[in-house]
């Protein structure tokens, strides 16, 4: 008999499937994929695949021969793709029509025929068009449900050798996986039945697994899923020769007496020669079946497989069509086991072996460890000369053996893999023969890894990483990457000998959270890893940026080294209402003198720290040079009738020239000359004599700005004539001072000096002054001829005054002199620096401004939590407080007030904050009925913590104190299904506690069973984003419940609108993970609100046996909507209610209270919540959530 495409197969019944044309304007793509499956005498259970593109439900129309009446339609949800037929007869012909409808519109049916006589009836797949369109449908094979069993009590050792070449394809390699599984399940798979090893081959072959690998069919048929692809070329004769060294041996598993079947699945021609290897497993006793697809070499397959051909040789055109084979092939491998059964045994029991060659007993394995175990044994009886240990890895591994002495029945087996589990065959050697092996398995330990990882010493660049190394460890690696979803690439690798245990991690990117994970090195072997996390700094700026010597054309910058690691800093400054920026780079000092600044200019400076790794955030200010000075100490000197010299001092080194202007005080013209800068005196000749001159002195400087001008008066000597022997002088002329100077300025003071002439004829001088706008009473003092100088207090601050002296004499007035004095103003503190910042204190300076002060007001007051403002006064030689007793992690502000006996300056402002002294990533975890544990990264100055548990029930507290090394701790004896607060504070050696460090979660509900069941509008008054909050409320409340599943309460969504729909039902998911996942998966509908309805498909739908609903569980129904029901929720409401089912009803936005009383169970108070928004769903979760675990527990 030859197998083909066209292999028939046997059914006690049969399904014709075929598609009617349709008229071509329908745009609706027909269902797909018929299968029926006969449930038993009175079910019959249809189910289809869903069609592609858009459509809105399915109608189903069935009818029976003989007649039976009208057909039979049934309208069915889109998102239901099977329908049961209660009272179905197997006696009768089902005729069926699917048809998907969409709108007015419907597809063409997918139409069935049924003709069943008998129960176990398996349908076929539909029939389908020759055409392209169906590509995507024949390109898989599913997986057979009820099929041919080999019922045979014949066992046999089957080794199957799939083509893993290139010319398989990944796609058609998954259509062998399936294939496989389908053949895998023909047999008794056991470890005392029949065994199934595998092998695939392309280039080179290799084992998959051994024959004794897997000891149960669900092993070996997960073994399948997961078998991976290999790809190469195509040598079949290695790969037999292969499988008959490696497979087909007692140390794989391969059994004395038992049939031995090969099973070969190519693709293609060899490239090498099949017949000798083939030959060869033939000539050992091992049938050969050969599977051919595609481009398989017919002859070839002949050449290989065991006669007759006919029931040896499969080939088929396509690898979607291998599972027609499946049956005829599994039938036939059972009988060919059964017959070589028979052979082999001669058609009677084997007869049990001699007792000269019985294996040993008593297998025990002692001493694990993660690399070796010893096996001892009983020895077997007779004449041993030797034991044969096999030992290999039972996940498939190649064996290794150790033979010892036959006088011996113990040894260790080293050099093991870790957490693996091995098998183990000792085999009693006789002088001509071998026992059978007693066989047994062992798993070796996990390899000691690591503990106590530090990580420390961080910088922006560096961390080291220290740990408490592993006893036998050969060495250690250091795996390091950041923690974002970058390439796998940036993951880096340190390998360090045994003795080692601290590395510093270099070149790592700034400001950058890495996970650094440490694994002890077992030779090729790594023990489980310790990992950790940690964050490099930024890079570090320069701090404390300090502006000093500003005056006209430069300003000294100081700054605070930003970090060992830095290698030099970069300045910019540019004139902040201009766009040209200046550049230096400075190297590693932390001051510098910038030069060749333009006067009366705010400058702004940034200075960059550069490293390696580029430059870090500038730190900015910004200063304002000073006006230019005027020349200082103008005098005069030499003086005659017709000249005088002037001289004075250079107010600075960029003066360019000096403008000198003399002007004769009774009037006359003014002359001018120019100065070199680098000269600071002038002869001013030609002058008329004993006259006075006003001179005036300005200096001009690089940036062409001009100094304000100093005045100068001085009067010419009188001419004298001489008269024969008689000599005449005139009277004596009254003259003015000379030199008026203004110094010694302060917010409330100058100083007046000058330089007194004619002391002998001047009776006093009268100094008069008044504010330059008038808007004072002139003031006048009198001084005697032998003082030169006065003070002038008190005055007002930053004001102009008019100051003139005047020389009186006997006769009258001399010449007055005047100047123009200006006070300082109440100047404020400049350049608040911040520094020392710790966790309860940090430090403050500042510049002192050019007035002097009576000293300084301190106001402080934190700006990131609450507290008053706090005030103190340090005195006027003080320019830094370190300022005490602060909040740690907050931050303050600052202001300095200078105070002077006329008022105070405008404040200094600033910000500056201490360090925060808490844990960072505080979590729970463990989080059990009665139990919740925390866990946090330590804060590397903490000496200790105080960790408190506080019940947001009842207010309860549980505190402990910890040692600072600590980073986790577990509270017990807590209430079910509970809300807690947990708080850490981190304390410092000194007692110094910081702030409070949260987290809440709230302890699981009590292992209660309930079948609870959300019923959730998503009507279109929900909207998208309210929907979303529907689904935290959901996600949150069933994540507060212990234990999913069968054993602990089973949950199901229904969602509604117009019709409800089952997002998944009671049974549908026992592990949380998947139930939360599928939670969030959940997609919103939209619609009207139908809730009466959608309360009666609940109850019938999914409270039900098919629904998953469990006997003697209560039942609890949580019904969310946001408005009244536009249909009548009363009657089925009280159905539910009488029959016992426990309703919580939700009530949010527009939502009718009258209504959810009707809907939920009394009191009402307990069963009713109405929130005003879905914000406020917190409120009423922990509620709920109780109430539902209480009505659990109280029915148990």
């Amino acid at each position: 008999m030859r197998f083909s495409m066209g292999f028939a197969l046997c059914l006690l019944g049969f399904i014709l499937v075929s598609e009617v044309p349709q008229p071509a304007q329908s745009q609706v793509s027909s269902p797909r994929k018929f299968r029926s499956k006969i449930l038993s005498s009175s079910q019959l259970l249809l189910s289809w695949k869903e069609p592609k593109g858009a459509f809105e439900s399915y109608k189903v129309i069935y009818s029976t021969r003989p007649a039976g009446g009208a057909p039979t339609e049934v309208q069915v949800s889109k998102h239901d793709t099977k329908l049961l037929i209660e009272n179905f007869d197997p006696s009768k012909e089902y005729n069926f029509k699917i048809i998907a409808v969409n709108g007015a519109q419907e597809s063409k049916p997918l139409q069935a025929k049924l003709e069943a006589q008998h129960l176990g009836v398996e349908t076929v797949q539909p029939q389908r068009r020759q055409d392209s369109s169906v590509t995507e449908e024949t390109n898989e094979i599913t997986e057979v449900e009820d099929m041919f069993m080999c019922e045979t009590a014949a066992i046999a050792d089957i080794v199957i050798l799939v083509d893993g070449s290139w010319s398989i394809g990944r796609i058609n390699f998954r259509l062998v996986r399936t294939f496989l599984v389908n053949l895998v399940k023909a047999f008794a798979v056991d470890f005392e039945q029949t065994r199934i090893g595998l092998a695939q081959y392309s280039t080179d072959p290799r084992i998959e697994w051994h024959l004794n690998a897997h000891s149960t069919k669900e092993a070996v048929i997960d073994a399948v899923k997961n078998l991976p692809y290999k790809g190469g070329n195509t040598l079949t004769g290695l790969a037999l020769t292969f499988i008959l060294e490696n497979s087909f041996s007692p140390e794989y598993g391969s059994r004395p007496g038992v049939p031995k079947i090969g099973i070969l699945v190519t693709d293609g021609k060899s490239q090498d020669d099949v017949i000798p290897p083939a030959q060869s497993l033939k000539d050992a006793g091992i049938e050969l079946f050969a599977i051919g697809v595609k481009n398989a070499d017919e002859n070839e397959l002949q050449a290989i497989a065991s006669h007759p051909q006919e029931t040896h040789v499969y080939n088929v055109a396509d690898f979607n069509v291998m599972s027609e084979i499946v049956e005829g092939l599994t039938k036939m491998i059972c009988e060919r086991v059964e017959h070589l059964d028979q052979k082999i045994k001669g058609g009677r029991e084997p007869a049990p072996p001699p007792a000269s060659v019985a294996p040993p007993s008593d297998l025990v394995t002692s001493e694990i460890t993660a690399r070796s175990f010893r096996v001892t044994w009983t020895h077997a009886p007779g004449q041993v000369e030797k034991y044969r240990v096999v030992f290999y890895p039972a996940s498939a591994g190649q064996p290794e053996e150790k033979v010892v002495q036959g006088t011996e029945n113990s040894v260790i087996l080293n050099y093991l893999n870790s957490l693996t589990e091995y098998q183990v065959a000792v085999f009693a050697v006789y002088r001509s023969s071998a026992s059978e092996a007693l066989r047994g398995s062992a798993t070796t330990l996990a390899l000691p890894m690591v503990n106590d990882l530090e990580l420390f010493d961080i910088t922006h660049s560096t961390m080291r990483v220290r740990w408490k190394m592993a006893a036998g460890a050969s060495g250690y690696m250091i795996l390091y990457a950041p923690l974002t979803e970058g390439d796998t690439a940036d993951e880096k690798e340190v390998k360090v000998e045994d003795s080692v245990n601290e590395v510093e991690l270099e070149g790592l990117t700034p400001d950058t959270e890495y996970t650094v994970t440490v694994y002890a090195l077992y030779g090729e072997e790594a023990s489980d890893p310790m990992t950790s996390q940690q964050t490099t700094l930024p890079m570090m700026p320069a701090r404390n940026l300090h502006f000093s010597d500003v005056d006209h054309s430069s300003a000294r910058l100081t700054w605070d080294s930003a970090s060992r690691k830095v290698n030099g800093y970069r300045i910019m400054y540019v004139k902040t209402n201009g766009v040209q920026t200046n550049e230096v780079d400075v190297g590693r000092v932390t001051s510098w003198l910038l030069r060749n600044l333009t006067s009366l200019t705010e400058y702004t400076v940034a200075i960059f720290a550069v490293y390696d790794e580029g430059q870090a955030e500038p730190l900015t200010d910004s200063f304002t040079t000073t006006t230019v000075p005027d020349p200082l100490d103008l005098r005069s000197s030499d003086v005659s009738t017709d000249s005088f010299r002037v001289s004075w001092q250079h107010p600075a080194s960029d003066v360019v020239l000096y403008r000198l202007i003399w002007t004769p005080t009774d009037g006359g013209d003014s002359k001018e000359a120019l100065v070199n800068g680098d000269i600071n005196t002038y002869l001013i000749k030609d002058l008329q004599p004993f006259t006075e001159y006003e001179v005036l002195l300005a200096a001009t400087y690089m940036d062409e700005v001009e100094s304000d001008e100093v005045i100068l008066l001085e009067s010419t000597i009188e001419r004298t004539t001489t008269i024969a022997t008689t000599t005449t002088t005139t009277a004596v002329r009254r003259y003015g001072v000379r030199n008026l100077q203004i110094s010694d300025e302060t917010t409330f003071s100058v100083r007046v000096s000058w330089q007194p002439v004619d002391s002998r004829n001047v009776r006093h001088y009268r100094l008069n002054y008044v504010t330059a706008k008038g808007d004072r009473a002139e003031e006048m003092r009198t001084m005697p001829t032998g003082q030169n100088s006065l003070i002038l207090q008190p005055l007002l601050s930053d004001t102009e005054y008019k100051v003139a002296i005047t020389p009186v004499y006997l006769d009258g007035d001399g010449p007055t002199a005047a100047r123009i004095a200006r006070t300082l103003p109440l100047s404020a503190p400049r350049n608040l620096r911040v520094s020392e910042q710790w966790y309860n204190r940090f430090r403050i300076s500042w510049d002192v401004p050019p007035s002097p002060t009576m000293g300084y007001r301190v106001v402080y007051q934190p700006l990131s939590a609450p507290g008053p403002a706090l005030e103190t006064f340090v005195g006027e030689d003080v320019n830094t407080m370190l300022i005490v007793n602060l909040l740690s992690g907050t931050e303050y502000s600052v202001k300095v007030i200078a105070s002077y006996t006329t008022g105070s300056s405008e404040a200094l402002s600033g910000r500056a904050k201490t360090l925060y002294l808490g844990v960072t990533n505080l979590t729970p975890y463990q989080v059990r009925i009665t139990s919740m544990c925390t866990q946090w990264q330590p804060h590397r100055h903490a000496s200790a913590y105080r960790v408190v548990i506080e019940s947001l029930l009842n207010g309860q507290q549980q505190e402990t104190k910890l040692s600072g090394g600590a980073s986790r701790h577990c509270f017990n004896n807590l209430k079910p299904n509970t809300q807690y607060k947990i708080n850490v504070f981190a304390q410092l050696q000194d007692g110094t506690e910081g702030p409070a460090v949260t987290v809440s979660d709230r302890t699981l509900c009590k292992a209660a069973k309930a079948d609870l069941v959300f019923l959730v509008d998503g009507s279109w008054s929900i909207g998208d984003e309210n929907f979303l909050k529907i689904i935290r409320f959901l996600y949150s409340t069933t994540g507060a419940l212990d234990q999913i599943g069968p054993d602990g309460t089973q949950v199901a969504i229904a969602q509604f609108s117009d019709d409800t729909r089952t997002e998944f039902k009671l049974n549908s998911y026992s592990n949380k993970e998947r139930l939360l996942d599928a939670i969030n998966r959940i997609s919103y509908k939209g619609g009207n609100t139908k809730t009466g309805r959608a309360i009666q498909h609940v109850k019938e739908n999914i409270f039900t046996v098919e629904g998953g609903v469990r006997r003697g569980i209560p039942n609890v129904l949580v019904v969310l909507t946001d408005g009244r029901s536009q249909d009548d929720v009363n009657k089925v409401s009280k159905e539910m209610q009488m029959e016992g089912y426990i309703v919580f009803a939700i009530g949010f936005a527009d939502a009718d209270y009258g209504e959810l009383v009707s809907i939920a169970s009394k009191p009402s108070e307990r069963h009713v919540f109405f929130v005003d928004d879905l914000d406020a769903f917190k409120k009423i979760e922990e509620k709920l959530v109780t109430f539902v675990c209480e009505a659990a527990t109280a029915s148990e």
